[in-house]
């Protein structure tokens, strides 16, 4: 059996540490503090390394980490030696504050806020900072406090989106091992039919068996000892029934252990998902399919669905996976409820999600402006969905269709920035709309005049969710009923 290369699990499923020793900031305070001790303009300096002034100004703020050759060029103009520089300690205990100030601006907690950035120069007091940092401090543990219950999964979905995003959200060993498979059994190209996923159970030594008594917190139960792999008889119509089969493979090829914590159970799951949509949407044929299309400015998640006969997500997921990796394209995808919770997001496009203060985008409230929502008001739900989206972090352009669940609709979404949106079909949409979330007055509080006639004269019931109060899954796998999977392997195990 072939596996995935070990080195892939632990960049999934270890949570990132925080960054020890030098980053850009401190080695950007260290150059600024060595240039004003020489007595040296911006200007000067920029000069003595052929720069623009601009460039040097985003060094010392640690908006760009130089170069190597840069930093050497740079000690040799500051007269000092690029070990100096990179000494991990700041340079003073007014650059540390700095800093400190500094890293908590660009922290999630003003993002959730929607603070403006505030510019610490050489008239602002030591007072004020530290004033800043304490306030700071306090809003922070309050929210952590509030996410109490759900702070494991909170946590380590926003470790594993950064991790993600860091990617690009393309995994090359996934891709190679999909690659492998399909081979294997001799697929040539165009859309994975059963016969061939029959082929793949074969290949890799399981055999399928459909039941009606599958254990209802599960979509398949594979047995290990007896290498056999059960699905339900009766299938949704919102899946494709292909794909349960699929990431029970899946799960067999990266040799998944049982989970330790919640956030290898997350990896894991970010795994299988992935090599499943890997396999139907075979890296190879969808790139080139997506290439001619970009040639052409017509790409559409319409015609990526069609070609290999998936649902709308996975295809608008496996866009996603190749977008920027191999179409040089940013992007974001959003998957969201008819009620405006965010259930599943990605973005390397810059645009700006709705977060709490831990950085956690999942269980958000979207704005009632983006594509996510307006989607759920049009009435032609056989059309795709185009919109431009003027927000505080620029304008992007989003498809986006209505997808049904026993949950209820769903709308899955995929954007890019405005100066992108000339490789896709539906640019030319005139439907257009602004976002200024998170300031309060674009969608979250009422106008004006309804709540002077409402206000103090309504009392709704809320539709209180019944997972509101529950503490979060516990278990190896989350959720799952592992008593009511053990009666049920032990009930369908081959007679001995």
């Amino acid at each position: 059996m072939v596996i995935v290369d070990p080195a892939l699990r632990p960049s999934l499923s270890a949570a990132p540490a925080e960054e020890e020793g030098l980053d850009a900031l401190t080695l950007g305070r260290r150059i600024r503090e060595v240039r004003t001790s020489r007595r040296m303009t911006l200007d000067a300096l920029a000069a003595a390394i052929d720069r623009a002034p601009s460039q040097v100004s985003m060094i010392e703020n640690g908006k760009r980490e130089p170069r190597l050759s840069m930093l050497r060029t740079i000690a040799g103009a500051l007269g000092t030696t690029v070990d100096d520089l990179l000494k991990t300690d700041a340079p003073s205990e007014r650059a540390a504050l700095e800093i400190a100030v500094e890293r908590a601006q660009r922290g999630p907690v003003f993002t959730a806020l929607g603070l403006p950035h505030i510019r610490v120069g050489r008239g602002t007091s030591d007072e004020t900072l530290q004033t800043l940092l304490s306030l700071h401090g306090e809003i922070l543990r309050l929210h952590r406090e509030r996410a109490a219950t759900p702070e494991e999964a909170r946590r380590a979905n926003v470790e594993l989106r950064a991790t993600m995003r860091a990617k690009d959200n393309y995994f090359p060993e996934l891709e190679a091992q999909a690659q492998r498979l399909l081979a294997a059994v001799g697929h040539t190209g165009g859309p994975v039919s059963h016969q061939v996923v029959a082929d793949m159970a074969t290949h890799l030594g399981y055999s399928l068996h459909y039941v009606g008594d599958l254990p209802n917190s599960t979509r398949s139960v594979t047995d290990k000892r007896n290498h056999r792999i059960y699905l339900p008889t009766e299938h949704s119509a919102s899946r494709d029934s292909r794909s349960p089969i699929l990431q029970a493979f899946a799960t067999l090829l990266c040799e998944h252990e049982e989970p330790e914590n919640y956030a290898e159970f997350l990896a894991q799951r970010v795994e299988t998902n992935y090599l499943t949509a890997a396999i139907l949407l075979p890296e190879k044929d969808t790139v080139k399919l997506l290439t001619e299309a970009k040639n052409l400015r017509r790409i559409s998640m319409e015609d990526l669905r069609d070609a290999f006969a998936v649902s709308y997500e996975t295809a608008a997921h496996r866009f996603t996976n190749l977008a920027t990796a191999r179409l040089d394209i940013p992007v974001h995808f959003m998957k969201v409820h008819e009620s405006g919770t965010m259930i599943k997001a990605y973005e390397n496009d810059s645009v700006r999600f709705p977060s709490d203060a831990l950085g956690a985008v999942e269980g958000s409230t979207v704005c009632r402006n983006w594509t996510a929502r307006t989607v759920f008001h049009v009435a032609d739900r056989f059309s795709p969905w185009y919109q431009y989206t003027d927000t505080p972090s620029g304008t992007f352009w989003c498809t986006s269709r209505i997808e049904k669940a026993k949950e209820g609709d769903y709308s899955v979404s995929v954007g890019v920035p405005f100066t992108h949106v000339k490789w896709f079909r539906g640019r030319e949409t005139n439907n257009r709309a602004v976002s200024r979330c998170p300031d309060e007055s674009c969608c979250r509080r009422a106008p004006d005049e309804l709540s002077e006639r409402w206000s103090g004269q309504s009392w709704p019931a809320a539709r209180t969710p019944t997972s509101l109060l529950a503490a979060l899954p516990t278990g190896t796998f989350p959720g799952v009923d592992q008593t009511e999977v053990f009666q049920f392997l032990e009930g369908h195990a081959p007679a001995s």
